[in-house]
């Protein structure tokens, strides 16, 4: 019988932890300088970063570019802003204007060789709860799966803080009813943390069916800005599971340091002592495959 081929793991960083420029090359160079190998794009709730998904065919194409011309990849987009236009708010106006931005974010992937969208699991985030939200979200995100499955983009439900999609369990759910091998989990590792869940049974839950991870850490009530190692997530149970169960894949690493003059310095202690848990739980870091000119 042959061998099991232990995990292994690209490391990649979201567009947040780095310096905020203009420049694309400037900002890929920074992926590069922090010693990642990709970088996961925002398109949030600001005005600026959702209208990055009305850019022409000339701006997506520079974007890309600017990437390959530094040496990195885009490793996906963390599309964020649904948890302002909910999918499964009960406005049908709100509803319309989220299924456009799914539909915009795939064709912005497809245009520039993105291949996975991160998915918040927040059904109407801003909005009273009521019955039907979790119906209208599962509605909005199945056919949002059946336009990605149609681009070849994989979509990803981020288990989220908040009352939503808080597990990977419940996302599983949702992924189950939907029923699209387009549509899977990108689990957030911190936001089970914050939501006080059993990491480890979730991540156990996952096996099979996880395309990429989330790595940040959190303080319960608090699920952004936590200094990565100061916070309550336990990231040695977590990788201990994923080393048992083989996964490998691309791993995220969530900060926010976009305001700091120091955020190159920040992005890669933190790259150490993730790797340094990485290491011992016996997941090697891979560099991802040769890029070829």
């Amino acid at each position: 019988m042959a061998a099991m081929t232990p995990s292994s793991v690209t490391l990649g960083i979201y567009e947040k932890a780095l310096l905020h420029v203009e420049d694309w090359n400037r900002m890929f160079r920074q992926v590069v300088d922090a010693g990642f190998a990709f970088m996961d794009l925002s398109i949030d709730e600001s005005p600026e970063r959702l209208s990055r998904l009305e850019w022409t065919a000339r701006q997506r194409a520079a974007f890309a570019s600017a990437a390959h011309q530094e040496g990195a990849q885009i490793g996906g987009m963390c599309l964020s802003c649904h948890r302002r236009i909910g999918p499964g708010s009960a406005s049908a106006g709100t509803r319309r204007r989220a299924a456009e931005i799914f539909r915009q974010a795939i064709d912005f992937c497809y245009d520039t060789a993105i291949p996975v969208i991160q998915v918040a699991g927040y059904y109407a985030y801003y909005e009273d709860p009521d019955p039907g939200q979790r119906e209208r979200y599962v509605d909005s995100l199945a056919q949002a799966a059946q336009y990605a499955a149609q681009a070849g983009i994989m979509l990803g439900i981020e288990n989220v803080d908040g009352n939503d999609v808080t597990s990977i369990t419940k996302g599983l759910e949702i992924c189950d009813e939907v029923h699209s091998a387009w549509l899977t989990m990108y689990p957030d590792i911190g936001n089970l943390a914050e939501q006080q869940l059993d990491t480890t049974a979730e991540l156990h839950a996952g096996q099979g069916r996880m395309l990429a991870i989330h790595v940040k850490d959190v303080l319960p009530g608090e699920p952004r800005r936590i200094p990565l190692g100061s916070g309550s997530a336990d990231f040695p149970a977590a990788f201990g599971e994923l080393a048992r169960q083989r996964w490998s894949g691309r791993m995220m690493l969530e900060m926010w340091n976009d305001d700091s003059p120091d955020s190159n310095r920040i992005c890669v202690d933190a790259r150490r002592r993730l790797t340094g848990w990485l290491d011992e739980a016996g997941i090697a870091v891979s560099d991802g495959p040769e890029r070829r000119s």
